[in-house]
């Protein structure tokens, strides 16, 4: 296999990189090595060295910082638990300033159709965290595979920790849209999770 196919290849596995994309990269970064690919294979190689994810919640860490800052702050309130399907989902629940608790990062959700099972996520993991938490708050999409994935760490978290209070966050209409912009689905949940004013 020759080196630019080679790079194709690494760069598609990727997530929303498509073969295509994939080409197209490859090319562009073998067209300017010096301008594009040098500093790629640097940010790489540093990453590689010097990032983690986090023993405990799966965020993304500096290897020397493990676990990570939100895991290691002690104001924040070790009994809520946030769920989330990936790492990159913290940053965004972080940035609305209303969660002070601490989180985890299934790193997947269930998805029969990409093969993406039970043994996908980190659900022995999150079983163990939920036992010293009083909350276990699912931050999960609105898809209906993560509505699947939210169903079933219920009935687990249930099975294993009976008192536990397991809750989801409200689904509804986003801020600023209309009601006519809304999907019957996502205004079902919006008059499902109404709240009194």
């Amino acid at each position: 296999m020759d080196e630019l196919q080679q790079l194709a290849d690494a760069l598609s596995l990727l997530p929303g990189i498509g073969h295509r994309s994939a080409a197209r990269l490859a090319m562009h970064l073998a067209r300017h090595p010096d301008d594009a690919a040098a500093p790629l294979a640097a940010a790489l190689d540093a990453a590689r060295r010097n990032l983690a994810v986090c023993s405990l919640c799966g965020n993304v860490t500096p290897r020397a910082a493990n676990p990570c800052r939100l895991c290691s702050d002690p104001r924040r309130d070790a009994s809520l638990l946030c769920v989330v399907e990936d790492p990159g989902d913290i940053p965004l629940v972080e940035r609305s300033g209303e969660y002070r608790g601490r989180y985890f990062a299934l790193m997947g959700r269930l998805s029969p159709m990409r093969g993406d099972g039970l043994g996908s996520l980190r659900l022995p993991l999150l079983l163990e965290r939920a036992k010293d938490v009083k909350e276990v708050i699912l931050a999960l999409d609105g898809n209906v595979e993560s509505e699947a994935t939210a169903s079933y760490i219920r009935h687990a978290l249930a099975a294993r920790h009976p008192t536990l209070r397991v809750t989801r966050l409200a689904l509804g209409i986003p801020a600023g849209s209309a009601l006519s912009y809304s999907d019957p689905v996502t205004l079902a949940g919006a008059i499902r999770g109404r709240t009194v004013l």
